[in-house]
């Protein structure tokens, strides 16, 4: 579903510029961020800002992000798949819009384990491509793809895992592991409250009633794994996968690779570095500052492994990729999504619209933005398409790099479902039936972005043209493959 014509796909691959087809097989690194914010970095707000939060309050410096967007090209109207983990990751992995194969659901817990929760057998995953054409493969970090045997990252193209199975893990353990300040859900607080935030005496957990559930045991059957043996990482855990990511690069021992690190920040549970929270002493909401603490280890991992890169002598001939896997939880995380409206398990912009980067130094035009609507599966058919694999015919993005380089992008239309949420963007206006039985509403994203103005009742022939659209689309999606218990 969601394609271009297949003739503008194929002219698309066969006339890029002659840096982007004479480029040697480039090295792949896919840096996913979990539910960071499109306000957070401060590349999104132009040059010489920081990141942005609350009117400017709660500033959290990303240098590193700020960095690679300097270097590379900032998609400013860039969207995942879905507004949840896992089927966003689904799409992104597979290059194929995820409600074509049922991966609608956003499994958690114990449900990871359900045969159904993971990608179907036989379907294939970028990695799967890119090993067939030569390439060593390792995914670092979260997987939430299934954790069944049968959905296994080794089973699924990586040669290398390291990482959880699960949609979440804590970032030190709590025994043995470094100190951290916490800031946990919890639904009674020791007091007995069930309002408000309780510090405990030392200043490292704050407990907080703010959300409607308490914090989820990720760490429940849920080890890290390498390969297949549990392991106990060493230090917090945001830069225990940089490390990991790190020696992955030695085992790729000169063959070109695909590394995806999967980063867990900053999705709960909110836990920062002492350091990184008192680096922080300007921010006076704590919860923000825990918030910050984690996306400064975020943004200083991306910067280790840009510079590790470089010590190789491998960053010329590296495509680096960096995106969030869907907006943030403001009320959960702090993390913002402004100017767009709402976040996380949305089909707002505010779910949907994502930092994203993509960085090839001599093929893509460093320091640029690219204004038009893009998304994930865009990156994968890039990825396999410059390793100089053939691009399925199937797949729903395309190659990005003739696009940089001054071919137009292929009018088409884009189009999301999580259950009974649905949404389809053409040209700038979307549709969004936000939840059951709502009606649809009407949006110009050209003239705002924020969705604050309804116009289904004032231009009703633009919504019923987006309504067939939709009836289009939704005819080449299939039922949610269900993998709850009744």
């Amino acid at each position: 579903m969601i394609r271009p014509p297949l003739a503008a796909f194929a002219l698309l691959l066969a006339v890029g510029p002659a840096s982007a087809a004479d480029a040697p097989r480039p090295n792949v690194l896919l840096l996913i961020a979990d539910d960071l914010g499109w306000g957070e970095c401060g590349f999104q707000h132009g040059p010489g800002t920081r990141s942005v939060a609350d009117g400017g309050a709660g500033v959290v410096p990303t240098p590193h992000l700020d960095a690679l967007a300097a270097d590379g090209v900032r998609f400013t109207q860039g969207y995942v798949t879905a507004s949840y983990c896992s089927p966003s990751r689904a799409g992104l992995l597979t290059g194929v819009h995820q409600t074509r194969f049922g991966h609608e659901l956003n499994p958690v817990g114990a449900h990871n384990e359900h045969p159904l929760a993971g990608l179907p057998a036989g379907r294939k995953t970028l990695a799967d491509h890119l090993q067939a054409e030569g390439y060593a493969t390792a995914l670092i970090g979260k997987w939430h793809l299934g954790g069944h045997p049968t959905a296994h990252p080794l089973r699924k193209g990586f040669e290398r895992f390291w990482g959880f199975l699960h949609e979440g893990h804590t970032y030190a353990d709590p025994f043995s592991g470094p100190p951290v300040v916490s800031f946990l859900r919890r639904k009674t607080l020791p007091d007995g409250r069930t309002d408000g935030v309780w510090n405990s005496p030392d200043g490292r957990l704050f407990l907080h009633t703010g959300a409607p559930i308490a914090e989820p045991p990720y760490d429940a059957n849920n080890p890290i794994l390498a390969d297949g043996t549990p392991v106990t990482p060493e230090g917090y855990f945001t830069h225990a996968l940089t490390r990991e990511a790190d020696r992955s690069l030695d085992a790729a021992a000169g063959r070109p690779f695909f590394l995806c690190v999967s980063y867990s920040a900053v999705h709960s549970p909110m836990q920062a570095l002492p350091e990184d929270y008192e680096a922080l002493s300007n921010i006076e909401d704590p919860q923000r500052r825990v918030f910050g603490g984690m996306l400064k280890a975020l943004d200083e991992s991306v910067g280790a492994l840009r510079a590790s890169l470089a010590q190789r002598g491998l960053a010329e001939n590296t495509l680096v990729l960096f995106l969030s896997d869907n907006g943030g939880p403001t009320a959960e995380l702090t993390s913002t999504n402004r100017p767009l409206r709402d976040g996380k398990g949305s089909l707002y912009e505010g779910g949907l619209r994502v930092p994203m980067l993509a960085s090839w130094p001599g093929v893509f035009p460093a320091g640029t933005d690219f204004e038009e609507p893009v998304w994930t599966l865009d990156f994968t058919a890039t990825a396999l398409a410059a390793a100089g694999g053939d691009v399925p015919r199937e797949w729903d993005g395309v190659d990005l790099r003739p696009i940089l380089n001054g071919v137009g992008l292929p009018e088409r239309t884009l189009a999301w479902r999580m259950g009974p949420k649905k949404a389809l963007r053409s040209g700038d206006l979307k549709i969004v039936r936000p939840r059951q039985n709502a009606d649809w509403e009407l949006y110009d994203l050209a003239a705002d972005r924020s969705e604050s103005r309804d116009l289904a009742a004032a231009r009703p022939a633009d919504l019923d043209r987006l309504l067939a659209l939709w009836a289009e689309r939704e005819a080449e999606m299939v039922p949610p493959r269900q993998f709850k218990s009744n």
